[in-house]
């Protein structure tokens, strides 16, 4: 089977804290589908300023489709965030935009291949590393100097309840470098005025993927193997579902927001009662 499905956005959010991002600049990684478009498409309805960065070139529609919703501007950016140049050059083009940044939030990853250890090879393991943990760390890497030179800023990283799932080892020792990622650096950055934080979402309701994370199972082993992920997902959840884009979106606004600013070095559950 595939991954259920849900809902894309569009419109006005169903909760809008109004004025709440604006004279802020905002970067927002993942932004072409997902949590990071409905993350952007919260923000842009909060009046902030937004760079949104993918390595798809969908990016630039949904910038276009969210300029003018709100008090802020958007821009958009396409870049390979697996590597340091790709999240530099996100950097770069955001200081062409802002005068100063004081948002980052890191939403780059996702399985690639669901399967039990055992059956994954040495290509398939580095792959998952390279797109669920290097993207945050270069972010995070390539955004600190400018949140320190600007006197303060958030990080917010996407991390996953995965890191307690099942048939997703490689992507949950990825998602489990995030969150240390948040600890320590969030130790490290505080006396610099930076926070950083993350949420970790269980599984999520979304459209289809315009572009795919890999290729999909196939047979009937594969299958059986995603619908152990999709089975364990739901029980683990004390509500016994999926969530939708935007509560998803929604507590990752908040910890972006001033709303949250004693918190730093946490890392959020937003799977329904399941701590990952």
């Amino acid at each position: 089977m595939n991954a259920p499905v849900g809902q894309g956005i569009s419109g006005r959010p169903t909760h809008v804290t109004a004025e709440r991002f604006f004279g802020q600049s905002i970067i927002v990684t993942g932004a072409a589908q997902g949590i990071g478009l409905a993350v952007a498409h919260r923000i842009a309805y909060e009046d902030g300023n937004l760079v949104l960065v993918d390595r798809s070139e969908l990016v630039h529609d949904v910038a276009e489709q969210l300029r003018g919703v709100g008090k802020g501007t958007v821009d958009s950016v396409t870049a390979d965030l697996e590597t340091y140049e790709g999240a530099q050059q996100s950097i770069d083009f955001a200081r062409t935009k802002f005068k100063n940044l004081d948002i980052v939030i890191n939403n780059v990853g996702g399985t690639i291949w669901a399967k039990p250890f055992e059956e994954y090879t040495e290509e398939e393991i580095t792959k998952e590393i390279q797109r669920s943990l290097f993207p945050t760390l270069w972010m995070c890497r390539a955004t600190l100097p400018c949140l320190i030179k600007n006197g303060g800023g958030t990080i917010v990283n996407v991390s996953s309840i995965a890191t307690g799932g099942v048939n997703r080892v490689p992507y949950a020792a990825a998602k489990g470098g995030v969150n240390g990622i948040v600890s320590a650096l969030a130790h490290e950055a505080a006396h610099h005025n930076v926070r950083v934080v993350a949420t970790a979402p269980g599984g999520t309701l979304a459209p289809e993927r315009k572009v795919k994370r890999g290729p999909g199972p196939e047979g009937e082993k594969q299958q059986q193997w995603y619908q152990e992920i999709v089975d364990q997902t739901i029980s683990s959840s004390h509500m016994r579902r999926y969530a939708t884009l935007e509560e998803q979106a929604a507590p990752i606004c908040f910890l972006a927001s001033e709303e949250a600013s004693y918190i730093t070095g946490s890392v959020l559950p937003v799977g329904g009662g399941d701590q990952g």
